[in-house]
């Protein structure tokens, strides 16, 4: 997956720079506390940082290394096989990789034009179905949350949702539950894996998803959205008009095309249709799978 090149974020301070390797090690699960043990041995014999040692001693692996690092300045990320997301999830498993930086470089426009300057909904949304919003959403919710910033994605596609598929999630109540008063924000799955991402599944497929959302309880379950997390994002369905009613309610929209692929046309006809009710289009995105 690719898109536009853009200047990059700032770094952000740590909350976990203070926590030692072996420390962080140890808590993963990636050395015992015997074999912590014999790398401090070695550590206090050679002179050398509890890493190396570790490494010398055959228990931890450089990518061992490179993840407890990460996690230091608090960039949670896995390792190839490891959790249980889409491979195709690359900001948490290929995150040192020029898409994710390109990610990344999206993430700061977003912060400079967007959240910065007061709001805290924006929908992705795209001009034709199978045309990547979905996965790009689900890829600059991870990139947001290892900024540190509290971040909730929204399935708010009620006819072909994606997340749960994404994020593998066990939680079977969702939007829908919750605008029809069948649930409530119980129904959001903290993902383990990244402290501050949570995401809100689509839950049941409703009869009447235009409807659903053009509800005013949904423009009541957005502000109290905005009142709990500092990023929330939205996942839609293609140009439909229940797209349209969520992207009113946010008020800002990032469009996602697929490269070689998303007709101009579509996208132009999209993007008047929605400054016509008002929406903003905060930028927009070219994607290649």
């Amino acid at each position: 997956m690719n898109q536009a090149t853009i200047p990059l974020a700032a770094a952000t301070p740590s909350r976990n720079a203070g926590s030692s390797i072996g420390g962080l090690l140890l808590e993963s699960g990636k050395i015992t506390p015997e074999g912590a043990e014999r790398v401090l041995r070695m550590q206090k014999e050679l002179g050398i940082r509890f890493g190396e040692a570790a490494q010398r001693l055959g228990l931890i692996t450089e990518a061992d290394i490179q993840q407890v690092l990460a996690r230091q300045f608090d960039y949670p990320y896995l390792q190839a096989g490891e959790g249980k997301y889409s491979s195709q999830l690359v900001a948490a498993y290929q995150p040192f990789t020029p898409q994710v930086e390109t990610l990344r470089a999206v993430r700061s426009q977003l912060m400079l034009r967007w959240f910065a300057r007061g709001h805290k909904s924006l929908v992705v949304m795209s001009a034709r179905p199978g045309d990547g919003a979905s996965l790009f959403a689900a890829n600059l919710a991870v990139v947001f949350s290892q900024l540190g910033e509290q971040t909730l994605l929204v399935d708010a596609n009620l006819r072909k949702p994606r997340q749960h598929e994404i994020f593998n999630l066990t939680q079977r109540q969702g939007l829908s539950d919750t605008l029809a008063g069948r649930a409530d924000l119980g129904a959001i799955t903290r993902i383990e894996s990244f402290v501050d991402l949570s995401v809100l599944g689509a839950g049941t497929l409703p009869p009447n998803p235009q409807e659903l959302l053009s509800r005013e309880s949904f423009t009541a379950l957005n502000t109290q959205l905005e009142s709990r997390y500092d990023v929330v994002l939205y996942d839609v369905p293609a140009t439909a008009a229940d797209a349209v009613a969520v992207a009113a309610r946010a008020g800002g929209v990032l469009l996602v095309a697929r490269k070689d692929s998303t007709p101009v046309s579509a996208v132009s006809a999209l993007s008047d249709q929605l400054t016509q009710t008002g929406v903003k289009i905060v930028g927009s995105v070219l994607v290649s799978f």
